[in-house]
């Protein structure tokens, strides 16, 4: 399915499962009922998200390793790495300031007009793995092959690296005859891919429509100065995002925003950003990143580089503070906003982890945790623009460190003035593809 078409089905996907969600809604006579009708529409977000979830590992092995047998050289991934952590490094301080900004000005919990949790009142979430010491050695697998069945990122990451660099030490035949069936492979999870991806606008129908079923429209009237002003820090972090783009890309960074589109949508109906993985690499190659950067920068990011929810966790901790009239001076909002970015980086792949690392880091400054109840009735409305931020963010960084890595290609089906025509569709490129 060619590009821009999967696109249309996709937005045209996301209204009829708002329609048919507020028809389900309203038709409910209690919200048990609702519950139920949403559990037949998540049967269908549940089974693409899993072939999603399917696709993700052996694509990140493959172009990882084929990236890194063709560089073939240790210290230019680490001079790759290190530029990567720098950027993710600065776009997440950037983030989580923004968000505090954003939050203070617009106080979107002072004057909520809702009963509040009690303070004791239990949320439920697991908190306790939030440690450095967890975390350093969560990176490293105990087994790969639990690491590709669990979609551990982080370890698929690391094992590759050794993969890798383990194949690129052989010279002559031992390495070619490795590195061949890795790139062959490589091109049929591109096709597994596009077959997978065709089922998008069924998924991205049933997520919006169990949303819109379980919530009603009317929740977002009810938090609409929150969710509002969530949206409002996000665009203007986009705009950041974009900016910051073009002072390394130019005028491609517009370039870049068109083919990322797809992905982004995607992302945004179903808050999965293992549902865009896919596509963004697809996209980040058309563009011209080669396959060994996209291979470990996008991966990386994944983990270490989620701008849209550290504007969130700052944005929901703050909201909770004003809900509670407790208030916070900007030694210990900044204080908290230290203590954000480094608890997240160790919560990859947790479901809903935004939320879990507010939970973890409230009770260090007094807030009472029981006010995530107040936001996580919202929250799926509020992970979809978190989600796709992510996304936006990831591909500009990777676009930014091939720049600086000066290999960044010209971008395939563009004109001279960066306006998209015929797209590739995965499995018809040249081989060591990164997407």
């Amino acid at each position: 399915m060619k590009a821009n078409k999967l696109t249309t089905w996709i937005m045209i996907a996301m209204v009829l499962g708002v329609v048919v969600g507020y028809i389900c809604n309203v038709s409910a006579p209690d919200a048990k009922s609702a519950k139920e009708i949403a559990g037949y529409f998540s049967i269908v977000t549940d089974v693409f998200l899993r072939l999603i979830k399917m696709i993700i590992a052996p694509l990140v092995f493959a172009t990882l390793v084929a990236g890194i047998a063709s560089m073939g050289d240790a210290s230019a991934v680490g001079r790759i790495g290190i530029k990567a952590l720098g950027w993710f490094i600065t776009a997440s301080l950037v983030s989580l300031a923004l968000g505090m900004l954003f939050v203070n000005v617009l106080q979107p919990g002072h004057a909520l007009n809702l009963p509040l949790p009690e303070v004791g009142a239990a949320t439920n979430l697991k908190t306790s793995s939030l440690n450095l010491k967890d975390f350093i050695t969560h990176v490293f697998p105990k087994s790969v092959f639990d690491a590709l069945a669990q979609n551990e990122i982080l370890q698929i990451l690391v094992f590759s690296l050794f993969f890798g660099f383990a194949i690129a030490s052989f010279k002559g035949k031992v390495g070619h005859h490795l590195v061949a069936p890795i790139e062959d492979l490589v091109q049929v999870m591109l096709r597994v891919t596009d077959y997978v991806m065709r089922a998008a606008p069924l998924g991205v129908f049933a997520a919006v429509a169990a949303a819109i079923t379980v919530q009603g429209i009317g929740v977002l009237a009810t938090y609409g100065k929150f969710i509002g002003g969530f949206y409002f820090g996000l665009l203007a972090l986009w705009l950041l995002l974009t900016g910051a783009g073009y002072l390394f890309l130019g005028r491609r960074i517009f370039t870049l925003l068109k083919l990322i589109r797809e992905p982004t949508i995607l992302a945004f109906s179903t808050a999965s950003s293992e549902a865009a993985y896919p596509k963004t690499m697809e996209q980040m190659e058309k563009f011209g990143v080669p396959d060994k950067i996209t291979g470990f920068v996008l991966p990386l990011g994944y983990s270490f580089n989620l701008d849209g929810s550290m504007m969130y966790q700052a944005f929901a901790a703050l909201f909770i503070a004003q809900a509670y009239n407790i208030d916070l001076s900007l030694t210990q909002q900044v204080t908290m906003l230290l203590v954000l970015m480094v608890t997240s980086k160790g919560i990859a792949g947790v479901p809903r982890a935004s939320i879990v690392v507010v939970a973890a880091t409230l009770p260090m400054f007094n807030l009472p945790e029981a006010g995530l109840l107040l936001i996580m009735g919202i929250d799926q409305f509020l992970d979809m623009g978190r989600t796709a931020t992510n996304v936006i963010g990831n591909s500009i960084a990777t676009a930014v460190v091939a720049k600086w890595e000066g290999e960044l290609g010209p971008t395939r089906g563009a004109d001279q003035e960066g306006m998209l025509e015929a797209p590739v569709l995965p499995g018809h490129a040249s081989q060591g593809l990164p997407t």
